[in-house]
């Protein structure tokens, strides 16, 4: 198989311990962003990313960030940069959020750093992207479903705004902000937490080129990307070649009462070791908030092929990235978006409906590869909080909590991931400790467990979905605002295994009594009232009577599973009882009801 990729002369010693260094370096970052936050966003649920890219605009060093972030965006919004500012000097810092440009959404405020030389020469850039638990939108949430364009979203837009000139703070953007932004403290914190971040990118790669030399490390970045491309080549020549054509679609919501539908074209050529991902055939934007803008979607792809290689020796930078063609255009739902449209949940529901049927798809096309769909996100547990804190002297406050989201896709090789929160994060964010969210903010969490017989149903089993109820504390009113996906469209599963749970999101009222709440909403609480969270399961991979008997008994004993669920899907027969532990596999029996069950499919 000749590929044409280049075979340089380098020293893998050095090339090792230069790829070492530079990840190292953005874990600093990443180290710096995640102590000295403010916002609960960031320094509990670590929704950010720290990332450094050579001076033509590639990535090549990402640690532990979210793939919805990093895989591609960050490269786009250096370009633009470059475009506005052609000149870049040594102290310059950019303000990018900008969704036509690059970005993710309006909510990830990024910080761009050209790492300039003494002798002014541009060498890299470090760039560090921070949810905000306020961008200025014209409610208090990042996520707002039900706008019909940028315009009635209301989040400040900068485009590739000078923020620092000579290392010092351009006032006029900093007065905006503190103007704009609902809590203005808070963002203040997180802007100095993100400007530190990369401001020690800035001077360790200015140290590790002294050390080396400049050209040294111009020399181990080509290398680097080419044993990147090899090794996604090689993995990629393992699959066999296939096509398919898959379709989801995210549900009903304001602006499009009929829901989305999602149609991906997934292509792999072994022979070539290249995979295609055309999302061409698609609606235009749509008049609601839920649009991908150019990042998103190509990312969306992305982070579903990186999973369905179940190879994770391949480095994630522009290199391997070369052995991917993902085809989008402009004006698209999940393309390159056109303003007005507003794309402020672009990180999450329709970007998972891009992910997941891709992962599916590749699951079908190469048995032992691909994924289950992971639980579609962003029910009430993982709402945005907002109101006044009656414990510091009715003090606003605005958040995004993690409580309660599950939903990981069952893969060729193990169950779902529990936590891993939706499929563009791949679990690099956190959920919440419930006693830290109960001091930072006026709530009181009344519970949160894991529900039994929602997970996707397989040979590996997806995650089950989680409840979470939660409300505000005496003399307190306080709005969650939400925008859940998956209360009719489920996590599908794949190879013969089934579908998770559907999302749900209720309130209850002071009397005790149960209402259920739309799927995109912003509900009022007060004293006494609640809100109850379900969370979607992920779907299955591979027939639930090929699980192992052992790993159907653990659930079982867990509780994750009921009795009758394991008979009835698992064809689990068991001797003994869970009270004294004695619960044990029958296997004589199980084999039976296993064929019993296998015939009447």
């Amino acid at each position: 198989m000749n590929l044409n990729i280049p075979v340089r002369r380098t020293d893998g010693v050095k090339t090792a311990i230069l790829a070492s260094r530079f990840e190292s370096i953005a874990r600093k970052m990443q180290n710096t962003l995640f102590r000295t936050a403010r916002s609960g966003i960031l320094n509990t649920a670590h929704d950010f990313s720290c990332v450094i890219l050579t001076a033509d605009c590639r990535l090549l060093a990402a640690a532990e960030s979210l793939p919805s972030h990093t895989l591609t965006g960050p490269d786009i919004m250096c370009r633009y940069v470059m475009k506005y500012h052609p000149d870049l000097k040594k102290g310059d810092c950019f303000l990018h959020n900008s969704p036509y440009e690059g970005n993710s959404h309006a909510a990830d405020h990024c910080l761009i750093v050209p790492v300039v030389d003494d002798g002014g020469v541009l060498r890299f850039f470090v760039l560090a992207k921070a949810h905000q638990a306020d961008c200025g939108n014209s409610r208090p949430s990042t996520y707002l479903g039900d706008v019909a364009d940028v315009y009635e979203e209301g989040a400040l837009i900068f485009s590739a705004a000078k923020i620092q000139s000579d290392y010092e703070d351009n006032q006029d953007l900093i007065r905006m902000c503190r103007a704009r932004i609902r809590v203005s403290d808070q963002w203040w914190g997180d802007y100095l937490a993100t400007l530190g971040a990369v401001r020690i990118g800035e001077r360790e790669i200015l140290e590790l080129g002294k050390t080396f030399g400049w050209a040294e490390l111009d020399n181990y970045a080509e290398s680097w990307f080419d044993y990147s491309e090899r090794k996604m080549a090689d993995a990629i020549a393992r699959l066999p070649s296939g096509k398919r054509v898959v379709t989801t679609a995210h549900d009903p919501f304001p602006g499009v009462p009929d829901g989305i539908p999602v149609k991906a074209v997934v292509e792999v050529d072994a022979t070539a070791a290249m995979i295609r991902v055309d999302l061409t055939d698609n609606p235009d934007c749509q008049p609601c908030g839920l649009n991908l803008t150019e990042g998103t979607s190509m990312s969306a792809a992305m982070v579903a092929i990186f999973n369905s290689l179940i190879d994770h020796t391949v480095p994630v930078n522009a290199g391997s990235f070369r052995r991917l063609d993902i085809r989008i255009r402009e004006n698209c739902c999940v393309g390159i978006p056109r303003h007005p449209a507003s794309c402020s949940v672009a990180t999450t529901n329709l970007a998972d409906r891009v992910a997941n049927p891709v992962q599916r798809a590749l699951a079908e096309i190469a048995p032992g590869f691909g994924m289950a769909e992971t639980g579609p996100i962003m029910p009430p547990g993982m709402g945005v909080i907002s109101g006044k804190d009656p414990r510091h002297e009715n003090e606003p406050f605005v958040n995004q909590i993690h409580i309660g989201v599950t939903g990981g896709a069952g893969t060729p090789v193990t169950d779902g991931f529990l936590s891993i929160i939706h499929v563009g994060n791949a679990g690099m964010c956190h959920l919440d400790c419930i006693e830290v969210d109960e001091l930072h903010h006026p709530i009181f969490v009344a519970g949160r467990r894991l529900v039994p017989d929602t997970e996707g149903a397989g040979t590996f089993r997806g995650a089950p979905s989680m409840l979470a109820e939660f409300g505000p504390v005496a003399g307190c009113e306080m709005k969650v605002l939400y925008t859940a996906d998956g209360t009719i469209t489920p996590a599908l599963g794949t190879r013969g295994g089934t579908e998770g749970a559907r999302t749900q999101a209720l309130k209850r009222g002071l009397d005790g009594s149960l209402i259920s709440l739309p799927a995109c909403y912003g509900a009022e609480l007060i004293p006494g009232e609640t809100v109850v969270s379900y969370s979607s399961g992920g779907g299955g991979y591979g027939s639930p009577l090929q699980r192992a008997p052992e790993r159907v008994l653990h659930d079982l004993r867990e509780g994750w599973i009921t009795p009758d669920r394991a008979r009835e899907v698992y064809g689990l027969i068991t001797t003994g009882s869970p009270d004294d532990d004695s619960l044990a596999v029958d296997l004589d029996a199980t084999k039976v009801q296993r064929a019993a069950l296998a015939a009447n499919l």
